[in-house]
């Protein structure tokens, strides 16, 4: 949004922090918007964006997408979350009935924005349609090498999973490896006490932030990223700024950045990946991360935007107007 706003562009976010939220019953970490329709109708009311885009499909989303659709407001749509995947994987709900709702959910957005062309195709072999690419930027000020070590006299070399500590993130994948050195996992979720339990010699440090978290990538000897669901994995741009190479699996998110790239190893067996990230230069990682621009991925996402022409945002805004106070609707 920084980067945005150097373009000259204001915005207004719709979270769900701003509401009453209950926690979803066995992940007390994600919090659900029940009911926010009534506020978010009045705060696209008061705004009155010359664009909307919606970036997630839960409630809030679900919420926005409504008033879109019934005052015929145009709006575009980012698919960040595997949401099939990560549904099947916690309940008995087939992926088929997952993709069925994102393709309701996203069909009438002007913009579905992916991160990557192998998401793209892959949604569209699914049937989505509308489908266009959004880079991504790092921070590359935050995210660098050279910091002060974070780690002290753990056993080299440091192999380091960053991200929430969930079953859909298939952090076992990486854990149960026999390697030399040391795992550390940094983050929470529903699974870090059952993880911690049954991984007795795996360092978890717990959720970090900022320079402690810059810290961790750039102390680390290489980066984990065992995940299968993900779209992008900015975790794996993020490391690579701070000059640590990253393993994968060959998935959507690291079959996109790191083939090609000289900043990362990626192979069906994760234990041969980090054995081929860890003879990496330090130096190509970082000079690769760099190629993520934030100005670029900010004035991507302003094209995919198209706003209307001034005369049809006149018209559009005097007939939502009309609407909601047909509807009774007041603005606070």
């Amino acid at each position: 949004m920084a980067e945005c706003e150097k373009l000259g562009h204001e915005f207004k976010v719709i979270e769900y922090n701003q509401f009453k939220t209950v926690s979803w019953p066995d992940y007390p970490e994600v919090k659900l918007a029940l009911g926010c329709y009534e506020e978010v109708r009045e705060i696209i009311q008061d705004y009155e964006p010359d664009a909307i885009h919606i970036a997630t499909e839960g409630f809030v989303g679900l919420a926005a997408r409504r008033v879109c659709q019934e005052w015929k407001l145009p709006f575009t749509t980012s698919y960040h979350t595997k949401f099939p995947e990560y549904v099947s994987a916690r309940l008995p709900i087939p992926l088929s009935w997952g993709y069925a709702f994102m393709r309701w959910f996203h069909k009438p957005s002007g913009r579905v924005m992916v991160a990557t062309a192998t998401l793209a195709r892959d949604l569209e072999s699914r049937g989505f349609i509308n489908i266009s690419p959004w880079t991504r930027g790092v921070d590359t000020e935050t995210f660098r090498p050279g910091l002060e070590p974070i780690f002290g006299d753990l056993p080299r070399p440091i192999m380091t999973y960053v991200g929430r500590v969930a079953v859909e993130k298939n952090i076992e994948a990486f854990l149960k490896l026999n390697l030399p050195g040391t795992k550390v996992v940094v983050g929470k979720g529903p699974q870090l006490e059952e993880l911690r339990t049954k991984y007795p010699n795996v360092v978890f440090t717990g959720p970090r932030f900022g320079e402690d978290l810059a810290r961790s990538y750039a102390d680390s000897d290489v980066f984990v990223f065992p995940s299968l669901t993900d779209t992008f994995g900015l975790v794996i741009t993020e490391a690579m700024a701070a000059g640590t190479p990253v393993a994968a699996f060959p998935a959507h998110g690291p079959i996109d950045i790191i083939p090609g790239s000289g900043a990362g190893a990626i192979n069906d067996d994760l234990a041969v990946a980090i054995t081929e990230a860890l003879k990496i230069d330090r130096k190509d990682v970082r000079a690769y991360a760099e190629k993520f621009s934030w100005p670029e991925c900010a004035a991507e996402f302003i094209r995919n935007l198209e706003p209307y022409p001034e005369p049809a945002k006149t018209k559009l805004w005097n007939k939502l107007r009309h609407l909601t106070r047909k509807r009774g609707s007041k603005k606070v």
